[in-house]
């Protein structure tokens, strides 16, 4: 049996989830010896979710026992929303997360007191979804909350052991009523499934907790591949290159693509959506516009490239124009911008407007005018940010697409004062 941890350095100062119940005021206790013996700054917070008639009651026990220890205590109420698909467990995690990344101060680290015993819960939850590696490998004791670390410092530790450092210190905790219904998955494993394992294996918990320790190994070397891979695949921010993505394995790929839409900040692929792009996405026809949705994102295929947008991409109002002169960049409706690098301003003040067809435009060393559509199309500019692309006028006379199509005129200027135009669309 491993036994409670002895006390650590702290490096940081922490903000330590409280709610009350055995495990979090054990590790709420713990690190206030840690912290005393570092001089490490540390507060507490109290999550009240509103689901619990004693719930106000919780946090005056919570307010009483930091008072009693000398830690700042903050309470978060949230409203705990149980119609996203999350189920009410899974939209109270949520909402506590929420709650938690609000309230870290910067520098600060987050440490939770999850334990062995909800480590193999988890790992057990996965698999009967029929999760892979990277599921099974369930929670992580180093992790990220946005841009704050998250601790797990008693995830090796056994919830007996947690109880033994409770009875020895004296402490004093709520017992939440929903703990004892096992209507909840993480509750029917709890009180039915694991006692019963440990019937006839005493260490099941160490031993499913071992395994996920064994899947988080295996999933950071896969990890590690995938993030070389994109690199390659990877042929502009937010743009894969299909051609590539259909050289390697079709599981290969599937990692890949779950990789790449988390590393931009997107939420993860639901399993149904990234079979969907599978399909849909690589198979080899330069010419489909294959597109799969999920949450507030979209990748879209255009050209063999796939593109990560949101998926409501803002646009240019139509009746939208600015008089710009060039001295500070000119914010778009869209959330974009248009700058003028290398001059301090153009030598008149120019127009800005939305796009609206039928656009010519005289480019350099041609004696006619060109439409500015085929102008577009030979720049292989995406369809979705031609609905972005602010025009430069003087006048009648068009002088820029953006940075994309620029005039003879405006860029012989540009070339005698060693300036350029710079645009960035909006919503990326």
């Amino acid at each position: 049996m491993t036994a409670f941890p002895a006390l650590v350095p702290l490096d940081a100062p922490l903000l330590v989830g409280y709610s009350g119940g055995v495990d979090s005021t054990v590790l709420l206790h713990w690190l206030w010896r840690c912290a005393q013996a570092s001089g490490t700054p540390l507060r507490a917070m109290h999550v009240h979710h509103g689901l619990q008639p004693a719930a106000d009651d919780w946090v005056r026990h919570c307010q009483q026992q930091c008072a009693a220890l000398g830690i700042e205590l903050a309470v978060h109420h949230v409203q705990v929303d149980d119609t996203t698909g999350l189920g009410l467990e899974g939209a109270a995690r949520q909402a506590r997360r929420a709650a938690f990344a609000a309230e870290l101060r910067e520098g600060e680290t987050l440490a939770l007191a999850q334990h062995q015993d909800d480590q193999a819960e988890t790992f057990l939850l996965r698999a009967l979804r029929g999760s892979g590696v990277d599921g099974l490998a369930a929670m992580s004791a180093r992790s990220r909350l946005g841009e704050h670390h998250l601790w797990r410092p008693l995830l090796s530790t056994p919830r007996t052991a947690l109880l033994d450092y409770a009875q020895q210190h004296a402490l004093q905790w709520i017992e939440d009523p929903s703990n004892a219904e096992d209507h909840a998955d993480r509750n029917f494993l709890r009180l039915q499934v694991l006692p019963l394992l440990r019937q006839r294996w005493p260490h099941a918990a160490a031993a499913l907790a071992g395994s996920a320790t064994h899947c988080r190994q295996t999933r950071e070397l896969l990890d590690e591949e995938d993030a070389e891979l994109i690199a390659h695949l990877e042929v502009a921010p937010r743009v894969l290159s299909l051609q590539l993505l259909r050289q390697v394995s079709p599981g290969r790929a599937a990692r890949v693509l779950r990789a790449w839409v988390i590393g931009n900040g997107a939420a993860p692929l639901p399993a149904t959506v990234l079979q969907q792009a599978l399909e849909e996405l690589l198979p080899a026809d330069t010419d489909r516009q294959a597109r799969v949705r999920w949450q507030d994102h979209v990748i879209q295929q255009w050209r063999d490239h796939a593109y990560l947008l949101p998926a409501r991409l803002p646009s240019l109002p139509l009746d939208w124009q600015a008089a710009w002169d060039g001295r500070a960049p000119l914010p778009l409706p869209d959330g974009g911008q248009l700058s003028l690098l290398g001059a301090s301003a153009f030598e008149q003040p120019l127009q800005v407007r939305a796009r609206v067809g039928g656009e010519r435009i005289l480019l350099p060393g041609r004696q006619h005018s060109h439409a500015l559509k085929d102008c577009l199309q030979r720049e292989r500019l995406a369809p979705w940010r031609r609905a972005q692309l602010p025009l430069i006028f003087d006048g009648p006379q068009l002088l820029a697409a953006a940075d994309v199509v620029i005039a003879a005129p405006l860029q012989a200027w540009l070339q005698a004062n060693e300036a350029q135009l710079r645009w960035r669309p909006g919503g990326w």
